[in-house]
């Protein structure tokens, strides 16, 4: 009775099977077709994108004044407003956690030697920049470059990136390190308790580091101490009730606002995820990151930072060259994936990589693989 029950299930899912095997294929065939074509429309993505790697010190400058100014301004009136309502300092936390975005924005390009002309000017101005943003300079750019030479390439997803597994490793994993995978990539843990561990613990200490690292790991560790004098200096200057209801939120929003632009630009259902040997850096630049489709106010305060794909085809484009380069070259608009908001939303559901489908696939679609995969 068994076997027959058996043969019978079988009977019923093995069309269904050959037809997502099928469906499977062809959708592989027109995957590779386009990556073609992006490779072949952008043969020569180096010289189109030259003119906007110069950087203009008048810019920057401008950039740092609109960027500083509202920060310390607005950081001055949520001190004040905690005689008012604390309910308004939190309110003007969010708003202020945008330009503290826009100031990590100059110590990021300030790691690509981009924002500047002059490599001494981005060096001071990120080292700066890196105590209101509580990340090191030094260490986080190393890091940070290092993704960009690698981002795309499976072996090193787990450096400078969100980490993720692929199906194949889920699948082997034994239940209690699914669970803990779970738990790592719900929405709640991914975007509002890793932030507080990432800027709390994981940029106090050099868990990342290559031969040739220790000065890079020395600078991190002399930039903690500089930040913890500057917050000594604040707390025991302003009160540390007040220092900490002030700056803390502001921190923890930006870290939240960061973590959510750096998902979405990299674990998008159709980015781009490959081994070493099959890799290409045009296709992890135009489909392993996105173009963040939102009003031009929300692109300025975020420093254009949603222009990430351009951003990954060059690092050297300053943030305010970004949009430019977008607008004269349309081509580089037309293979990438664009999100709006709304459709960001959509990106928490992405939970594993699917390398025979190539895409991000959510636990329930995993589920139903299984299903159909064992009958």
């Amino acid at each position: 009775m068994k076997q027959i029950f058996q043969e019978t299930l079988k009977s019923k899912v093995d069309p269904a099977r050959r037809q997502f095997e099928a469906s499977k294929q062809k959708a592989m065939a027109q995957y590779r077709h386009k990556e073609q074509e992006i490779k072949d429309a952008l043969q020569d993505w180096g010289k189109m994108i030259r003119p906007y790697k110069q950087a203009s010190n008048k810019k920057a400058v401008i950039q740092i004044l609109n960027s500083y100014g509202p920060f310390l301004a607005l950081w001055v009136l949520m001190y004040f407003s905690l005689s008012w309502s604390y309910f308004i300092t939190l309110g003007l936390a969010v708003i202020n956690a945008f330009f503290l975005v826009r100031i990590f924005i100059i110590q990021h390009d300030c790691g690509h030697q981009s924002f500047f002309g002059n490599r001494k000017l981005n060096n001071i101005t990120g080292w700066v920049s890196s105590f209101f943003s509580t990340i090191p300079y030094d260490y986080w750019a190393k890091v940070h470059n290092y993704h960009h030479g690698h981002t795309g390439k499976l072996e090193h997803r787990d450096i400078g990136d969100i980490n993720f597994l692929t199906v194949n490793e889920y699948r082997e994993l034994p239940w209690y390190r699914q669970a803990a995978y779970r738990a790592f990539r719900h929405p709640i843990v991914l975007f509002f308790v890793v932030p507080v561990i990432y800027l709390g613990i994981s940029n106090r200490l050099p868990t990342i580091g290559f031969k040739g690292w220790k000065p890079t790991h020395i600078r991190q560790y002399i930039n903690n101490a500089l930040l913890l004098v500057v917050f000594l200096a604040l707390g025991f200057g302003l009160g540390w009730a007040n220092f900490l209801m002030v700056h803390l939120p502001i921190v923890f929003c930006f870290g939240v606002i960061s973590f959510w632009f750096f998902y979405i630009q990299h674990q998008h259902e159709t980015t781009y995820m490959q081994w070493t040997e099959k890799w290409d850096f045009v296709l992890a630049a135009i489909k392993g990151a996105t173009f963040y489709n939102l009003p031009k106010l929300w692109h300025w305060l975020t420093g254009n930072i949603g222009y990430h794909h351009i951003h990954h085809l060059s690092s050297r484009i300053p943030n305010y060259n970004l949009a430019k380069c977008a607008k004269e070259n349309p081509i580089l608009q037309k293979y990438v994936q664009k999100l709006t908001f709304t459709e960001s939303l959509k990106t928490m559901f992405n939970k594993l990589w699917d390398e025979e489908q190539q895409r991000m696939i959510s636990f329930k679609e995993y589920y139903e693989l299984e299903k159909m995969r064992f009958g």
